[in-house]
């Protein structure tokens, strides 16, 4: 079981004739096209860090198969307004999970398809900590209450909205809550830091190895410490 450590959050549109390409402009516009994406569901994973989405991209490699929360919608009928927006809400206590929620309307704005997202994730977390919430209430009332419970760190929405273009042809809009996970590198580190015996076991198994030589060596051969990094990936 693999946790991300990070994440990123991105939107875009794309225009074109043909449907799958106007898809993929909207992804490019995101700058996820590269990346064979899985959709997951709507949880914030805890201990979770935000990074920016400049910071995000330059993660990604082509090809990767990448999790992410992704909403998204589409047309070709002219001046038709749609949109798609991921709501965030994230609690104050890192090591508890928070809510990711997909929002894809049609005739909605920015803000007000915004709004509702981060409203539906904020409600999810709410009833997962216990804070009695108005379903009926306007979004504001809801979110003062939230403040006050002293719960709730942040939250927020990430949207994208689009109008039809006249011609017909089909309009793409995605908005994605994109999640990175350690890399081998960062997990073999962790191991040696938790259970530095084993760099003397290294040693001891291979004298040639000496110094600050011994992690580059583990990191060229993590199969040496294999067990120990499948324990983490598992964590």
């Amino acid at each position: 079981m693999r946790i991300a450590n990070e994440i990123f959050f991105t939107k875009g549109v794309g225009k074109h004739k043909e449907y799958l390409q106007s898809f993929e402009l909207a992804l490019r516009a995101a700058g996820i096209e590269q990346c064979n994406l899985v959709y997951v569901s709507s949880i914030f994973p805890p201990n979770c860090k935000k990074i920016t989405k400049e910071e995000g991209v330059k993660k990604l490699a082509a090809g990767a198969i990448t999790y992410a929360v992704v909403a998204k919608n589409f047309t070709n009928e002219p001046n038709r307004l749609i949109a798609s927006s991921i709501g965030v809400a994230i609690p104050s206590d890192p090591s508890v999970h928070g809510y990711l929620s997909e929002h894809h309307a049609y005739g909605e704005t920015d803000e007000k398809a915004g709004e509702y997202a981060e409203n539906l994730a904020a409600s999810m977390l709410a009833s997962t900590l216990d804070i009695d919430l108005n379903q009926d209430s306007s979004w504001d009332e809801k979110e003062h209450i939230l403040k006050l419970s002293g719960k709730i760190y942040k939250t927020f929405n990430v949207t994208q909205s689009a109008e039809g273009e006249k011609s017909g042809i089909h309009t793409h809009v995605v908005a994605a809550a994109v999640m990175l996970f350690p890399s081998l590198d960062s997990l073999v580190e962790a191991v040696l830091i938790s259970n530095p015996n084993i760099i003397g076991k290294v040693i001891s198994a291979n004298p040639s190895i000496l110094g600050p030589s011994v992690e580059a060596y583990l990191k060229a051969n993590p199969s040496l410490i294999g067990d120990i990094v499948t324990g983490y990936l598992k964590k």
